[in-house]
C-alpha cells in the first residue's frame, strides 16, 4: 500500500501562485507515475499532471500548460505540483494519486491510490 498526503492548498488571489505536495509513505515506488486531479462539486474528477518517479517525464492537460509545474524529489518521495497565474476556474480540491506502471495515462480509473485532497480557492 502507498498512503499519500497532500498540503499546500489554500485561499489566494487570482494571479497568485501556490504550491501543492504530495507526500508519499508506505510501500513506496522508485518507477510509477504521480499525478495530480482536481474536482469542483457536480463535475467530473479531472487531470491535471503527472510525473514519471524516475526520469521524470511530465505531462499536462492543455488548460495548464505553461502554468503549472510538476517535480518530484525522489529522496524525499514527494512531488510537488507549482501552479501560477491562478484563476478562479482553477478554485477546485486537488488530489494526488499515484500508479504503479510507468506510463503516463490521464484517466482516473488507470491510478491505485489517492490522497484525500486539498482545497485550492483562487477569489478576490
Amino acid at each position: 500500500q502507498v498512503q499519500l498526503v497532500e498540503s499546500g492548498g489554500g485561499l489566494v488571489q487570482p494571479g497568485g501562485s501556490l504550491r501543492l505536495s504530495c507526500a508519499a509513505s508506505g510501500r513506496t515506488f522508485s518507477s510509477g507515475v504521480m499525478g495530480w486531479f482536481r474536482q469542483v462539486p457536480g463535475k467530473e474528477r479531472e487531470f491535471v499532471a503527472a510525473i514519471t518517479w524516475n526520469a521524470g517525464i511530465t505531462r499536462y492537460a492543455d488548460s495548464m500548460k505553461g502554468r503549472f509545474t510538476m517535480t518530484r524529489d525522489n529522496a524525499k518521495n514527494t512531488g510537488y505540483l507549482q501552479m501560477n497565474s491562478l484563476q478562479p476556474e482553477d478554485t477546485a480540491v486537488y488530489y494526488c494519486a499515484a500508479r504503479r506502471s510507468g506510463i503516463i495515462l490521464d484517466n482516473r480509473g488507470s491510478y491505485d491510490y489517492w490522497g484525500q485532497g486539498t482545497q485550492v480557492t483562487v477569489s478576490s
